[in-house]
């Protein structure tokens, strides 16, 4: 379950006073939340604001969120923090990665977006845990106003289960069964799933980029 991290500086600026979460997605905005409070951080996020949703436009996970993070910042004229993520499946060349949740559709149909993920690799004869392999990627961004970024990256490994299991979590929790773990992350408690040390291993994608992003930023 390894990770990898890249920041977009050598000197690191350090996150104070109020925070703009730049998402409009409900389940991202609560585990962003808990990951910011320990650090006594006043988050709003873009959704409460009623900022437009900037088209996501980048080839890249780091690409999107930076635009994101970028927007919200240039229209309140403060720090924003955002999160692009989504699932790769390795029988699928990394798809639906960064179109994950496009593949929900308008309606955020994610139970239908799993479904034909699994449809997809059972076609390719995807049947036994070995060739369901998948990772989630998180990249996290920090804009300032004056155009200052930081930005980190990693994932966490695991296997496509199907049927889904739990209800706990948001997108394709239930679908994916991290290395070394017998509950998926829909099944998981989000102290298990991004909980950070001491209460929680870090385990979740977003939560290891953001163990970078506080070490950086954050004084942690």
């Amino acid at each position: 379950m390894s990770a990898q991290t890249a920041t977009s500086t050598t000197e690191h600026r350090r996150i104070t006073g109020k925070l703009i979460i730049a998402t409009h997605n409900k389940g991202k905005l609560v585990e962003m939340r808990e990951l910011l409070a320990p650090f006594g951080i006043t988050a709003t996020s873009a959704g409460e604001l009623d900022l437009p949703e900037p088209e996501e436009t980048g080839t890249t996970f780091r690409a999107n969120a930076r635009i994101k993070a970028v927007a919200a910042a240039k229209a309140t004229n403060l720090p924003a923090f955002s999160d692009d993520s989504g699932l790769a499946v390795d029988a699928l060349g990394g798809y639906p990665g960064i179109y994950s949740a496009r593949w929900a559709g308008p309606e955020k149909d994610f139970m239908g977006a799993m479904t034909r993920v699994n449809e997809l690799i059972n076609d390719l004869g995807a049947t036994t845990p070995e060739k369901r392999k998948a990772h989630f990627v998180s990249a996290l961004c920090v804009a300032w106003p004056d155009g200052h970024l930081e930005e980190f990256q990693a994932h966490v490994d695991g296997t496509i289960v199907w049927p889904p299991r739990g209800n706990k979590g948001f997108g394709y929790d239930p679908f994916f069964l991290p290395d070394g773990y017998t509950t998926t992350f829909g099944e998981m408690s989000s102290e298990q799933k991004h909980g950070l040390p001491p209460l929680g291993l870090g385990l979740s994608h977003r939560a290891r980029a953001f163990v970078k992003l506080a070490e950086a930023c954050l004084g942690k």
